[in-house]
């Protein structure tokens, strides 16, 4: 079976992909080793949420999937808090400080990728799907399934997750080490409203998020090195309620309710390329971050834009929209700015580890002082807006 491009991965970057690229009129098949996503039960709140900026939204949009999304559920924020010690001089930003209606928005994994599985019918799928081997030659790649089957394109885009199966048969190398922290993720019930806001503390172990949920609840972030994290999911839920209240300093006042808690192990990856010969690398195939940005589906969707971008834009000029010269102009556009949001997120985890008191205090002052810069909040909000 022969395709333009095969996407590999079927989470809610690679089935953006293969959607963008679909509706800009490439012949696109897409590989998923799992079975299809279900389809959406709102009586289901599924632990694992984005904080999807402006330009996600608008890709979504784009893609005619994101008023289904807000019609089944969808929590806006305007206004987002960061502190270190007392949330009353916590560094304010607001929704008005980009020129913006919403800062983002928090959806659930599962609404994006079930709904946009809901419009990807038309294309050619394969569930279920072991890849045995890749084959690349003379512009063409040969996609080779345990069961047998061949798929052949000019172009494969692997999206398959920080452990890509697909970087590894392309021989890819990566600059990667494990934080030996993991993130508690949980919905929780609070004594106090979020009011649309993003809470985040800076704690000597880790940063603690809360982002609002629509039903009134917060999703938890809380990264911890690995002896907390045993500690705090081993703790009934009454306990783990009093130490996480009492980690956010009351902002939210008591924790009152928490679902069921998971750890998801920390780390950081960069892929030293992002293509091969008929290959190109996007979302966490290529990059993955500390989550205390917020920004690891963010730079996913903002490499499906630059990746249908740069192909639409070579076909349309009649160049080879498969050719490593091609690629190379994705490349150019998102291996920079993905470096940077890795060194950002790297850095701020480094600096507020205890073993840098002095560095944390400047950091501390630094956010008063920030709090105090109309200009540069304003800044600073319109960065958190993009990818």
């Amino acid at each position: 079976m022969r395709h333009d491009i095969v996407v590999v991965g079927g989470g809610p970057v690679g089935a953006a992909a293969a959607l963008s690229l679909h509706d800009a009129g490439f012949d696109v098949a897409l590989v998923e080793r799992g079975a299809a996503p279900p389809r959406w039960n709102a009586s289901d709140y599924d632990l694992r949420v984005y904080a999807l900026a402006p330009a996600s939204q608008q890709l979504l949009d784009e893609l005619g999937v994101w008023d289904t999304m807000v019609a089944a559920r969808v929590s806006p924020y305007t206004r987002m808090r960061v502190w270190e010690r007392g949330p009353e001089s916590a560094l304010q930003f607001s929704a008005a400080d980009a020129f913006r209606s919403q800062l983002g928005w928090i959806v659930e994994h599962g609404l994006i990728t079930s709904t946009l599985w809901q419009r990807l019918q038309a294309l050619p799928i394969f569930t279920q799907a072991e890849i045995e081997s890749v084959q690349f030659d003379d512009g063409a790649a040969g996609v080779n399934l345990r069961d047998g089957r061949r798929l052949e394109a000019r172009l494969v885009v692997a999206a398959d997750g920080a452990d890509s199966q697909m970087r590894r048969l392309a021989g890819i190398e990566t600059l990667s080490w494990r934080y030996d922290q993991r993130a508690i993720v949980a919905h929780v019930q609070t004594s106090q409203p979020h009011r649309d806001t993003a809470w985040q503390r800076f704690l000597k172990t880790g940063p603690l998020a809360f982002l609002p949920l629509a039903d009134g609840r917060a999703s938890i972030v809380w990264s911890a090195d690995d002896a907390q994290a045993d500690a705090l999911l081993a703790l009934d839920d009454a306990a783990f309620c009093d130490r996480l209240a009492r980690a956010s300093e009351f902002v939210l006042g008591d924790v009152l309710q928490t679902t069921a808690r998971i750890g998801v192990p920390l780390k950081l990856m960069h892929a030293r390329d992002y293509t091969a010969p008929g290959m190109v690398l996007i979302g966490d195939a290529a990059h993955a971050v500390h989550p205390l940005a917020g920004q690891g589906a963010n730079l996913g969707f903002a490499d499906v834009a630059a990746l249908t971008a740069t192909l639409v834009q070579a076909r349309s000029a009649g160049r080879d929209w498969s050719s490593p010269r091609t690629l190379a102009r994705y490349v150019r556009q998102r291996k920079a700015h993905n470096l940077e949001m890795l060194a950002l997120t790297d850095t701020l985890y480094r600096a507020f580890r205890p073993s840098l008191p002095g560095l944390r205090g400047a950091l501390g002052f630094g956010m008063g002082a920030l709090n105090r810069s109309a200009p540069l909040k304003a800044w600073l909000a319109g960065r958190a807006a993009k990818a």
